[in-house]
Order: structure tokens, then sequence, then C-alpha cells
């Protein structure tokens, strides 16, 4: 009688964003997983607030890297439909800004036709409205006119949704067209759950949380031999594949395993504020578009319930951080972040850095909505060090490196990527028959266990709540 071939085993190191979303993916072939997180929970890494479906964010980056943001934010929003806040984002230019507002439609027309030719593939993508509603422009008259109107808790149209940023927006100090396009925000505290509930329900998933891989090395036979802690206790394993999604700490794993590699990691926060905004309707998200790394850099406001905002400001005294960018080194794939940034990572934040830090955002934003600098600090900072592979600090989209002999590292950049990084994994490995189906959890259960995540977290329960 034949012997039954063995199942195929997998280490997942992180149980972040990439980690997580892969352990979903791969669950539905017929192999056996195990995924190692040091943490309590999953899904706990640098801040994550809007599901970039189209790139618009980012000027800077290529075409092709938007068309890939567009194609990946459609997977997350059918892998994760519980964690999207359904609202479009304003894309305004600044009046001293050194670019028009005109050269972003370009890009716009390219994406609008890139969704629709993805739609035509399946009716299933047609996620973020349809097509010819991906993007909305407005002149300086036309939002003049909306300032006049009666503001809305509802929004039904891209007029309605502009009402807050006209009424409360200094319409002198921007250029026109002002965009509305169809990027969504994108709830980590609800990501995390999904993968909780989603990743425990599956029977080929082992979960180990609390768990720190200590030793990694490939063995004669073939096969991975890795070693980890959980308290006290320390267990070896064998495994065929190995996947590194470990975050900015992927360095270490690399240099546990032999795999030398280049990268580039960031630390970065983003703040919660409140501002008594009732009376302007619900708010879409806004950026003010501005230059990287200057007093001027992009400015973004995101919405969530009962009047909390979440900021960035991409300046060295709000979202980015002097001395934060670090690089690995020919000793040492893993860069070396400044002890005080390791340290906010370990052990929180200063109250006193924390409320200079959000004061700089509310002024920061205040510069074009004058009102929102009666904004207060309504929490800890959401912060994390972000790993960019190779060397270019502009890179967005990003998937996997394989070295051919059973090793895998999965470096996202942003949420949306990790699914297709798990579809290229599964070729690799020619996983090719599901036979596992992926039950998506109840809405109730998702957003249940998303407000005891960030309870447990120390942030605002709103920040776990549908927008």
């Amino acid at each position: 009688m034949d012997k039954k071939p063995s199942k195929k085993k997998v280490a997942i190191i992180g149980g972040g964003v990439a980690g997580s979303t892969i352990a979903m993916y791969l669950s539905k072939f017929d192999i056996e997983i195990d995924l190692f997180e040091q943490g309590t929970s999953l899904v706990n890494g640098p801040p994550i607030c809007h599901l970039h479906a189209g790139g618009n964010l980012y000027r800077e980056i290529s075409d092709e890297q938007c068309i890939a943001l567009l194609t990946e934010s459609i997977q997350t929003a059918q892998f994760f439909p519980h964690s999207l806040n359904i609202r479009p984002t304003i894309i305004a230019v600044p009046e001293d800004d050194r670019a028009e507002a005109s050269d972003l439609l370009p890009r716009l027309n390219l994406l609008q036709k890139h969704y629709q030719k993805l739609i035509e593939q399946s009716k299933k993508n047609e996620v973020f409205g349809k097509p010819k509603e991906y993007f909305t422009t407005f002149t300086k008259q036309e939002l003049f006119e909306i300032a006049k109107l009666e503001p809305t808790n509802q929004p039904r149209s891209m007029t309605e949704w502009m009402i807050p940023f006209a009424k409360t927006t200094d319409l002198e100090q921007i250029k026109y067209p002002v965009v509305i396009v169809q990027e969504y925000g994108l709830s980590v505290f609800r990501m995390a759950s999904t993968a909780q509930l989603v990743l425990s329900e599956q029977s080929n998933v082992n979960l180990h949380l609390l768990s720190r891989v200590e030793k990694l090395n490939k063995q004669d036979n073939g096969n991975w031999f890795l070693s980890f802690s959980n308290g006290d206790a320390v267990t070896n394993c064998d495994f065929d594949y190995v996947i590194n999604c470990a975050g900015f700490r992927t360095g270490i794993i690399d240099d546990l395993a032999q795999q030398q590699t280049k990268r580039l990691v960031e630390f970065k926060a983003a703040y919660v504020t409140h501002w008594n905004s009732d009376f302007f309707g619900k708010w879409p998200e806004v950026i003010f578009h501005g230059e990287r790394g200057t007093p001027k850099g992009m400015a973004q406001l995101t919405p969530y319930p009962n009047g909390y905002f979440q900021l960035h400001g991409m300046t060295e005294e709000i979202t980015l951080f002097k001395d934060g960018l670090s690089r690995s080194s020919e000793l040492s794939s893993q860069p070396k972040l400044p002890e005080k940034f390791i340290n906010k990572i370990t052990n929180g934040w200063k109250e006193s850095i924390q409320q200079e830090r959000t004061e700089k955002a509310i002024k920061h934003l205040s510069q074009f909505i004058a009102s929102f600098e009666t904004a207060s600090t309504a929490g800890k900072p959401l912060y994390g060090a972000q790993q960019i592979p190779g060397d270019d600090i502009t890179l967005r989209a990003a998937t996997i490196n394989y070295d051919g002999h059973g090793y895998f590292r999965a470096e996202i950049v942003k949420a949306s990527s990790a699914i297709e990084c798990a579809k290229q994994i599964a070729q690799k490995i020619k996983l090719n028959t599901e036979i596992n189906a992926l039950t998506q959890p109840s809405n109730d259960d998702v957003c249940h266990l998303a407000e005891q995540f960030a309870i447990e977290r120390g942030y605002p329960v709103e920040l776990a709540q549908t927008y």
C-alpha cells in the first residue's frame, strides 16, 4: 500500500499584517502552518488607517506602483470586508506647493481606466463604487457654492462629502481643481480581530502567541530547523518552508537564517485627537499635499466616530523623526534604530513628548482648517517602525523575495500588498487546489473583538468602530 505523502509544513514568523494575511490565505490549502508572534495578539504594528486604492497620497511613486496598489486594495477589501471605513478622500494641493493640482489628473484617469478593466474581468472587483465615480473634481467656485449647503451625517454624493471641507478650509490657500477619490479608511483593529477570529478556527493553523524565534538554520536534509521560546518553555521543530514576516525585525530573522539583504527601517507616528466637529457633518479623509521631510510636508486628517481624528504630518517634527531612518549594514541585515525609538516601541512614550508632537500635528493641519486649532490630544500616538526593502525610500508597492531554498521574505510597505505576497508564495510552493473554505466571521464578532483590542492597546474605542 502506498504511503500517503506528508503535508508540507510552513513556519510564518511574525503575526503582523503580512504574516496574518499570508497565514489566512495559505490555510485554504492542504498544508500545516505554524504562526509565531511575540505579542499577545495579531496585527499590532505601525499605524494603518488608509486603503491606498490607487496611491494618490504619493505623488513621487510611479504609475506602475499606483496601479499595483489599486489592484492589491481590491483584494484587501475582499479579504477584510469588515475592516473598511467606506468614505472617500479629498486631495488638495496648497497654493505654495511646487506642483499644480492639474498634475494629479493624468494618473487619476489612468487609474480609473484600470479600475474599469478590472471590473470587466470580474464584477466582484467593483468594491470602490462605479468606475466613473472613482474620482470627481471641484473648482473653486463650486466649493464656494458647496460651502453654503447644509451639513449632513449621511452623505449620498461626492458633493455632500465635500461640505465639511468647503465650510472649514481656507479656499484661497489651495490650488484647483480639488479632487475627491474613492480611497477608503482601513481599521487596523478590525483587521487584527478578523485575522485572530479566522485563524483560530482554521484546523491546519497553529497560532503561537507570546512566542519568540530563537534559532533558525537550514539542515543537511533540506528542512529548516526552528527553535522558539514561550515563557520558560523552548520547543524545537522542523519545517519545509519558512516565511519571514517579522516586520521591522525582519533583519533579525535574516541574520539567524544567514540570509543577507539590504533594507531600510523608518520610525513613524500618527496622532489621536478629538475635535468638536458635529456641526460640519460627516467628514471624508483629507490630504493636503506637501514635500516630505520639510516643514511643508503633507498634512493628513483621518476621521473616526464621535469627533476623533487621526493626524499625520510628514515633517520631522510630527510623523517623521530626525534620525528615524536606518539602513542595514554589511555586518547585519537588521537596520539599527537609535535606542530612543526602540524604547518608544518597547515601553511607550513620555506624556510630554506625546502632547508636544500632537499639538504640532494640530497646528500643522490648522494652517488650512483654522477651526481645527481647538482640537485636543485624545490618547497615545499610533506608532511603529516601517520596513522598506532595498534602499528606495519612495517604494510603496512591495512583495516577496525567495531564495529558492525554502526561505521567503515578505517585506510589505502597505497592508494591501500582503495578499499578493500570499498568492506568489502559493505559486512558488505549488499549491494549486484549495481544500478549505475561508469563512468570514460576522461583522458583530469582528467589531466586538476589535473594540477589546483598542482598549487593551490603550486607544479610544472609536478607532475600532465602523465609520
